[in-house]
C-alpha cells in the first residue's frame, strides 16, 4: 500500500506563489511517476505535470509551462510542485498521484493507483 499526503495549499492572489508538497510512504518502491493533478468546481479532474523519480524528466500542461516546477527529492520521498504568476483559473483541489512504470508518459487519471486526499488551492482576482 503507498500513502501520498499534500501539504501547501492555500488562499492567494492573482499573481502569487504557492508551494505544494505530497508526502510519500508505505510501499514507494513500486512507484515510477509522481504526478500533480486538479479538479476546478464542476469539471474533471486534469493532469498538471508529472515527474520520474529516478532521471527527474517532467512533462507539464502546456497552460501552467513556464510558471509551475515539479520536483522531487528521493531521500524525503517527497514531490513537490511550485507555483508562480498564479491566476483564478489555476483554483481547485490539487491531488498527487503515483504510478508504475509504464509508456507514454501518464497523463489520464485512469493510469495512476495511488491518490492523496488533495489540497485546496484558491487565487482571487
Amino acid at each position: 500500500q503507498v500513502l501520498l499526503r499534500e501539504s501547501g495549499g492555500g488562499l492567494v492572489q492573482h499573481g502569487g506563489s504557492l508551494r505544494l508538497s505530497c508526502l510519500a510512504s508505505g510501499r514507494t518502491l513500486g512507484l515510477y511517476y509522481m504526478g500533480w493533478f486538479r479538479q476546478a468546481p464542476g469539471r474533471e479532474r486534469e493532469f498538471v505535470a508529472v515527474i520520474t523519480w529516478t532521471t527527474a524528466n517532467t512533462y507539464y500542461k502546456d497552460s501552467v509551462k513556464g510558471r509551475f516546477t515539479i520536483s522531487r527529492d528521493n531521500a524525503k520521498k517527497t514531490v513537490s510542485l511550485q507555483m508562480n504568476s498564479l491566476t483564478p483559473e489555476d483554483t481547485g483541489v490539487y491531488y498527487c498521484a503515483g504510478s508504475g512504470p509504464r509508456a507514454p508518459i501518464p497523463r489520464g487519471t485512469d493510469e495512476y493507483a495511488y491518490w492523496g486526499q488533495g489540497t485546496q488551492v484558491t487565487v482571487t482576482s
